[in-house]
Order: structure tokens, then C-alpha cells, then sequence
């Protein structure tokens, strides 16, 4: 049974418990969907300031919207197109500060302001990105995308 946490104290604390948390959730849990819900429930329970957390899935062409949390969601995103897309094809994290200054941008959530997408990637293949919004412009830093980043590396260790 999960059992919530207190979030309080230091950030690198608070880091902590999350990610002990994640590996308590996943531990001999086979399964791809839930294991991504669990995580993206998690997150939206910790993260403040944030109105959207979630995956989206490559299918071998374009990422398919996964498990979420926040309002219903753009459900296809090409490669290459919107912070995603362009996560995704790069595999690299993008931190976009102003989402509607990022060229591109796909607006599924007009009340988002700034996103964080870390990519998702297994023995060199590309499974799907991490996707967080926030209706604060600059909600993301550095700390955040360390975070983030060590989150996914935990949960694609169980994908």
C-alpha cells in the first residue's frame, strides 16, 4: 500500500523520499501502463506548480499520449514538432522556460507556460518522453531537470 509523504524540509530531501518512493511503486512490476500512471501520480502529487504530468509513447512513428495527470491532452505528436516531438528526436531534455516562445509550439493546454521533456531511452532505443506543464513561466531549473532526469533513468530500469 502507498502511503503519502509529508513533502517538507530540504529539496534534496524531499528528492529523496520521491525517487524511494518510485522504486517502491515499480518493484516487481511488470507492466509498462501502470507502472507509468503510478509515476506520473506520484509526480503530480509532489511537484507544485505544475497543471499537466505525463508520457507519452513512441510507436515507431510519433508519440501517442500514455498515462496522465491534468486535463485531457493533444493525443498524437509528430517527431520533431512542439517541445515533445522535438524531445524525442533529439533525445535530449528540453526546459523551455516560455513555451510560446519555443518555435513550434503545441498548445494543448492553454493555461501552460513553461515545460520540462526528459526522453525516455532503453539500450538506445527511444521508448516515449516524460512531459510536465506549468501555468508558471521559468517553473523549471537545473535541480528540477536533475531530478527528473534520475526519475527516468529508475523508471526505464523496470520498462
Amino acid at each position: 500500500m502507498f502511503h503519502t509523504k509529508d513533502y517538507s524540509g530540504p529539496r534534496d530531501e524531499q528528492q529523496t523520499a520521491v525517487l524511494s518512493q518510485l522504486r517502491a511503486l515499480i518493484h516487481d512490476e511488470p507492466n509498462t501502463i501502470a507502472n507509468l500512471a503510478n509515476a506520473s501520480a506520484l509526480l503530480n502529487f509532489y511537484l507544485e506548480d505544475i497543471n499537466w504530468v505525463g508520457f507519452y509513447l513512441y510507436d515507431g512513428n510519433e508519440l501517442v499520449l500514455g498515462p496522465f495527470q491534468g486535463l485531457p491532452a493533444c493525443i498524437r505528436i509528430p517527431m520533431g514538432r512542439g517541445v515533445c516531438g522535438t524531445s524525442a528526436e533529439r533525445r535530449e531534455t528540453l526546459r523551455i522556460q516560455d513555451v510560446h516562445a519555443f518555435p513550434g509550439h503545441i498548445a494543448c493546454d492553454a493555461a501552460s507556460n513553461s515545460e520540462i521533456v526528459i526522453p525516455i531511452v532503453k539500450d538506445d532505443k527511444l521508448l516515449g518522453v516524460l512531459d510536465i506543464d506549468s501555468p508558471l513561466q521559468g517553473r523549471f531549473d537545473e535541480e528540477d531537470q536533475q531530478f527528473l532526469e534520475h526519475f527516468v533513468d529508475i523508471l526505464t530500469q523496470q520498462l
